[in-house]
């Protein structure tokens, strides 16, 4: 019988088959999913900033694309993933909010989005779907059994990446 594990706001879990791991209301944030075919083994981090190097109070290294990624290939490894045969899934990064100035600032979900593909080909893992940008939530769901992410939006349905 699998497990669904619930991943919070600024938060990151790793699961073995044949559980899944699942994130809520991703908005600007990112559900950064990664998936190693031969172990089974999956990981995801829900990260709310691009980068934690601006930020003077980053404890929490999982609410940033650098360390959470850091962080989230560490667990990976330490539960037996191959980091070297991963593939990753990135979904959110709306921009669930108009702003009058052209301040690119303000766009914190496509910095968001940008951060963590560039911080992914760093570690020179493949991003085999991308369904980011828009503007509208998102809530995913991650299957360790198949890799498969399933993205459930209000308004634009389901589908499965």
């Amino acid at each position: 019988m699998s497990e669904m594990l619930k991943v919070g706001m600024a938060d990151l879990k790793v699961a073995k088959y044949p559980n899944a791991l699942t994130t809520l209301g991703l908005g600007s944030c990112i559900g950064i999913c990664l998936y190693d075919p031969a172990t089974k083994i999956i990981g995801m981090a829900h990260i709310m900033l691009p980068s934690s190097k601006t930020i003077k109070n980053n404890s929490n290294i999982a609410k940033f694309a650098d360390t959470a990624i850091a962080k989230l290939l560490d667990d990976m490894k330490l539960e037996g993933a191959n980091v070297n045969k991963l593939v990753g899934k990135i979904a959110g990064g709306s921009q669930m909010f108009k702003f009058s100035s052209g301040n690119d600032m303000m766009k914190i979900g496509l910095r968001n989005a940008e951060a963590v593909r560039d911080i992914l080909s760093e570690h020179r893992i493949p991003i085999v779907a991308d369904d980011t940008g828009g503007n509208f939530g998102r809530t995913i769901e991650f299957f360790s059994e198949s890799g498969v992410l399933r993205i459930k939006t209000i308004g634009h349905g389901v589908k499965e990446v």
